[in-house]
Formats: C-alpha cells, sequence, structure tokens
C-alpha cells in the first residue's frame, strides 16, 4: 500500500509551469528516486509536496496524500503537525539551512518539543542519541556546537538527526551528498538505508548522480521540464534505459574507457519553465525525434511489466556509441617538466590574547612535491579540507607559501617579488570553483574576459576584438560579449571562466572543482572542451577534484592528498587500478558505481583530523583499518612501487 500517493500534481508561478502533471507513489520502505537535471522541477515537487512553495508559486491542480490523508485540504495547522512528524525534509545545502545562531542542540530539541512531546533533560538525552545515531563524533559536546564549527557532512549529519527527530514515516532528501567528498557521501548514503530498512522508512530521494540512484533506489523516477518522462524499477532501468533522454544521461558519464575519447552530449538546455509545448517536451534536444513528436505529447506507453516511458519510439530508445580513445599520454614521458613544486608548506599562524601572539599554526599544505609535464593532466584528489585548493593557489602565488619551492618552466616563483611576477602570470591561471562567485556581476563578460590581456598586456592590438572567437572557441556565441553573469546557466558561467584564463594564453590551468555543482550533461560539455583545448593548444593541467570518475576520464597521472601532504603519486592506472595506500582504496571504495560492482568497502572512522593539530606519526592512522603502534611513531617515507608510483605508507604492499 501506498504511503505517498502524488496525482498530476501541477505548480504555477505566473506564467511558469516548473511542475507539470506530474504523479508518482512511493510505499512504506521503499526508496523513489526523481533523477533529471536541474531546472526539471525536481526540487519544486518536493517543496510543493511540503507545502513549503515560495510566496510566487501555487498548487494549481493535483493531489498529494499521505496515508490516506490529503495534504493540500489541511489547514496549516495541520499541516505544520506533518512536517516534521509524518514527513521529514532533508535540504539541498544544510549550511543555509541551519540556523547560525542555534546551537545544534537547540535546533535538534526545537523539533523533538514541537514533534516529541519531549522537554528538559529528556530532550537533550533523546538529542544526543539521535547526533550519535547518525554518527557524529563526540556528540554530547557537538550538542553545544554552533553550525559553523562542523564540516559539511557533519552538518548534513545534523540536518538528517533534526529530520528523524520526529519519528518521520517519509523521509524526502533532496540532493543530500552533492557537495560531499566520496567517503563522506558514502557514510551519509549508508545511514539513509540503513535507517530506511530499520524502521521501514519511505525515502523520495533527489538527485542527479546516476551512482547515487544504483545505490539507493528501489524505483527510478526520470523528471524532464516538469513532466516524468519514465519510470522503472532499478534494475530495469540500469539495464535498459528505455527514454532517449534517460540514454543520454548515461552516455554523458565519464569513465576510463572513454579517455581520449568524447563524452556524449545533450544538444541544448532544459526549456525554461514559461515555454509551452506543442509535442514532446525533449523534442528539440532527441537525436531520434520524429514529426509526430513535434504534433502532440506523447502518452505514457508500457515497455516491460513494471517500466513505462513517455516516448513515440515502439521500443526502447537504442544506446548512444561512445567515441572511444587510445587514452595515451599527450607529451613523451621524458619531456621536461613545466612545473615542479618540492616540499611546499602553506601555514596560517593562529593567534590569540590582546597581543595577537602567534600560538600555533594551521598546517594546510605541509611539505607537498609534485611535478606536472607539457600537455597532460595532473589530478589533485582528496576530501575537503585537506589543502588541495590552497595547494593551488600557492603554487600560483595567489598565497604566499610558508616554505619550499615552485618552479614554473625553470623559473622559482617563490623568490619572486609581486611586480616581477606580473609577466609570468599570462603563462599560469587558475579557474575557480564557483564561476558565478568568481565573474565581476557589474561587468559585460566581454570586459571580464578582454580585462586580463589589457593587464598582461598579451596580444597587441584590440583585446575587445579577440573575445568573440574565444567565446566560440569555448562553445559559447560571439554575440554573447554584451550580456552579464547571471545571464547565463551554471555551465555557460564555467565556459567564461575557461575563456577569461584562456586569453593570456597560459602555459599551465589551474582547474579547481570546475564540474562539482554541475548535471552529468554539462559536466560532459566542460570535460570535452577541457580535453579538446588541451590536444589543440598543448595546455597543461591541474585537475583539483575529489570525482573519481572525472579523474578516471581525464588524468593522466594522479596525487592523493590528506591533511596537507601527498600520501600516493602515480599513473592514473596505477593509482586507480592499484591503489596501495588504505586512505586511496578508501576513496575508491566509496565511489558509487552505476554497474553495482564496485571493491571491498573500506570503512573509515570519523572525519579528518584539524590541520591545526595533525596526529603523530602517520596523518592517517586513526582512521586507518591497518593502523597498529607502529604507524603513530613517525611519518612514513616515500616508498616506490615502480618508476612513477610512490606511496608514504609502512602496511603499503
Amino acid at each position: 500500500m501506498s504511503i505517498l500517493a502524488v496525482k498530476d500534481l501541477t505548480i504555477h508561478i505566473g506564467a511558469a509551469r516548473p511542475v507539470d502533471g506530474i504523479s508518482f507513489d512511493i510505499a512504506a520502505g521503499e526508496c523513489f528516486t526523481l533523477l533529471g537535471e536541474s531546472g526539471c522541477g525536481k526540487s519544486m515537487t518536493a517543496l510543493g509536496i511540503m507545502r513549503l512553495l515560495p510566496a510566487a508559486a501555487q498548487v494549481a491542480s493535483g493531489s498529494v496524500s499521505f496515508e490516506g490523508t490529503e495534504l493540500l485540504a489541511l489547514p496549516e495547522s495541520g499541516m505544520r503537525d506533518m512536517r516534521g512528524g509524518g514527513i521529514g525534509m532533508i535540504f539541498q545545502e544544510p549550511a543555509t539551512s541551519l540556523n547560525p545562531v542555534l546551537t545544534v542542540g537547540r535546533q535538534i530539541v526545537e523539533a523533538l518539543e514541537l514533534h516529541g512531546g519531549l522537554q528538559g533533560a529528556a530532550a537533550r538525552a533523546r538529542a544526543e542519541d539521535l547526533l550519535d545515531q547518525v554518527g557524529i563524533p563526540d556528540p554530547r559536546r557537538r550538542l553545544d556546537e554552533y553550525p559553523f564549527q562542523l564540516s559539511g557532512g557533519l552538518r548534513q549529519r545534523v540536518m538528517i538527526a533534526i529530520a528523524l527527530a520526529g519519528a518521520p514515516r517519509l523521509l524526502i532528501a533532496d540532493e543530500p551528498t552533492t557537495a560531499l567528498d566520496v567517503t563522506i557521501q558514502a557514510q551519509v548514503l549508508d545511514l539513509l538505508d540503513e535507517l530506511r530498512r530499520q524502521q521501514g522508512m519511505a525515502l523520495l530521494l533527489i538527485t542527479h548522480d546516476l551512482g547515487v540512484v544504483a545505490r539507493m533506489a528501489d524505483r527510478v523516477g526520470v523528471m524532464y521540464a516538469g513532466q516524468l518522462v519514465e519510470e522503472a524499477p532499478r534494475r530495469a532501468f540500469f539495464s535498459q534505459p528505455a527514454h532517449p533522454y534517460s540514454v543520454r544521461l548515461f552516455a554523458a558519464l565519464p569513465d576510463a574507457e572513454r579517455r581520449g575519447g568524447r563524452l556524449a552530449t545533450i544538444p541544448g538546455s532544459v526549456p525554461a519553465a514559461d515555454v509551452r509545448h506543442e509535442g514532446c517536451r525533449f523534442a528539440e534536444r532527441c537525436c531520434e525525434v520524429m514529426p509526430q513528436c513535434r504534433q502532440a505529447p506523447p502518452p505514457w506507453r508500457e515497455v516491460d511489466a513494471m517500466q513505462r516511458v513517455r516516448c513515440f519510439l515502439p521500443g526502447a530508445a537504442p544506446g548512444v556509441a561512445a567515441e572511444v580513445g587510445a587514452g595515451g599520454a599527450a607529451f613523451a614521458a621524458e619531456a621536461k617538466p613545466l612545473l615542479e613544486v618540492a616540499d611546499l608548506k602553506v601555514h596560517f599562524p593562529i593567534r590569540r590574547g590582546i597581543l595577537r601572539r602567534a600560538v600555533g599554526a594551521v598546517r594546510a599544505v605541509d611539505g607537498m612535491s609534485l611535478q606536472l609535464k607539457p600537455g597532460r593532466t595532473l589530478a589533485l584528489v582528496g576530501e575537503s579540507g585537506c589543502g588541495k585548493t590552497t595547494a593551488g593557489k600557492a603554487m600560483l602565488q595567489l598565497l604566499r607559501p610558508t616554505a619550499g619551492s615552485v618552479r614554473l618552466d625553470g623559473v622559482e616563483l617563490t623568490t619572486r617579488s609581486t611586480s616581477e611576477l606580473r609577466p609570468l602570470r599570462a603563462k599560469m591561471q587558475m579557474v575557480f570553483q564557483d564561476p558565478f562567485a568568481s565573474l565581476n556581476p557589474r561587468l559585460r563578460i566581454g570586459d571580464i574576459i578582454a580585462e586580463g590581456m589589457q593587464a598582461l598586456s598579451v596580444g597587441g592590438g584590440d583585446a575587445a576584438a579577440k573575445v568573440g572567437p574565444l567565446l566560440e572557441q569555448v562553445g559559447l556565441r560571439a554575440d554573447m560579449v554584451s550580456r552579464y553573469p547571471h545571464e547565463f546557466s551554471g555551465g555557460q558561467r564555467q565556459r567564461i571562466a575557461i575563456a577569461r584564463a584562456l586569453a593570456v594564453k597560459p602555459q599551465l590551468l589551474i582547474c579547481d572543482e570546475p564540474t562539482s555543482a554541475l548535471d552529468v550533461s554539462v559536466q560532459a560539455q566542460i570535460l570535452n572542451l577541457l580535453s579538446d583545448l588541451q590536444r589543440e593548444l598543448k595546455l597543461a593541467y591541474l585537475f583539483i577534484t575529489h570525482n573519481i570518475a572525472v579523474v578516471d576520464y581525464l588524468a593522466h597521472d594522479v596525487a592523493v592528498m590528506y591533511l596537507g601532504r601527498v600520501v600516493e603519486r602515480g599513473s592514473a592506472d596505477e593509482v586507480l587500478r592499484h591503489p596501495r595506500h588504505p586512505y586511496t582504496q578508501a576513496l575508491l571504495a566509496a565511489v558509487p558505481r552505476i554497474d553495482g560492482v564496485g571493491r571491498e568497502v573500506v570503512k573509515l572512522a570519523g572525519d579528518m583530523p584539524s590541520p591545526a593539530n595533525p596526529p603523530a606519526g602517520c596523518h592517517f592512522h586513526p582512521r586507518c583499518p591497518l593502523a597498529d603502534a607502529n604507524c603513530q611513531r613517525a611519518y612514513p617515507a616515500e616508498t616506490l612501487f615502480g618508476a612513477t608510483h610512490a606511496v608514504r605508507c609502512i602496511k603499503a604492499v
């Protein structure tokens, strides 16, 4: 029997219809996933179910029944009892969902007082139990901490604890792992799955990550432009996706087999919510489009016993052939390094007292060494907080290192003054993680791109005349030069950031998580672009990421970073196929796979220690399943397992 039944739900925001007649149901103990790109209406559907829509939005028609109660007919007082009690929700961004001026304990106790009838010491004891249940270490101390004192993974767990405080029978999780590292993502998904099975709780999981769907879903609903276009059990969906949109999502996934080739992309973008459709909503982007697709909306059609699709094709959509590349190195292995980093350290002093004396230091980067050759991609991977971004900025001298050496094409950068570095800036550029935050909102993109050329006197002549060809080089139109950053999608803004970096003709490009928040189809476009530019311009990439699938597709070499130091380095095949450090093995084991086949899971205890107080000996030993007393005595020396494969672990074999 269904615990939640949604029928023909339609939501209007003025002339826009972000949700336009969606129907599905969820049984007790079942996980139903809504899958699709940003802008398809997934989050708006969840907000409509919870009746938390923004002021301008309204439910125009439809029904939402929870345990036989029509939610849309309830008064607000009745709906307040339902929220948190019958239905819990985990929002996409815990940093903005948690109250920054209330302690974690107070926010959980508030939910217990409203929905559990607990007060005082009993409520606090139950809050501590909930934090322990969701895997937060030292829960008694954490109760009195504020959200800003917690990592992203811990904040997400606090959100889960608050959602569970009312013992809900249905939990809605909106992209609960989007910005989390693979290890923390694995812990959160394991927790949700365990709670679902133990308590018989239904789970509505909203995501655009096919790996998460493969790991969690019982049934899958694919959403596009406000409607469901395919619904199927997990096994049927992954063995034979039926809708052309579903097939294209699979084809856009990066993996090692496509290294050196091109990823399949979906042309165009999700249509705006105010566009009126006479036929199939996917017709403008579909490679199998037929005349009738543009004339009338396709009806639901049964593909199998429990799989149905909204499409005119007589059978399942044909697969997309991937262009498989050789995956070879762009340059010979004996080429001279372009970037050489030796024993790089970046320490931030901790100052206290009236005189602001230094009482310690945050060792963000603590002795890092690596080399990057022309035309190659070195992936720097690790959890958030390990020092990847700080290292990248220190290499470009955007942060001055505390110690160590950084040489670019044989030139030592750390000893150069600001004025001496200026002519060298054209050789090295950075693409930041958040393109919207790194683009000046007051400037048109033509001015943004031309600014670097003018400041560094690159190319000569009229810089504005060179902007149009640069935009076309990254897949945008030259006539877009007069637009502002807010007029572009996330993927387009990332292309603008890449065009700005390329404008000064660099040799080295440091890419800091350039695809972390992008849909799989947009991610494929950016990865194809980076791959094309590397072949055409002989660029070297330092690619900072925690997305192992992207590393497998794009990288020639890999360096794994933990608490400010590189613990394993080598070629992509050596590190990803034959990992020797326990931390690398744990990272790879935590990656959700769409084929359901994974390595033996390596469980990591707790979170990364503070770089202000790193553990003695091997920094990884408090979380390592292989650690013993020897691991606490001294930091391990580098052990070579071949010409390029090096590991810092006394247990490595």
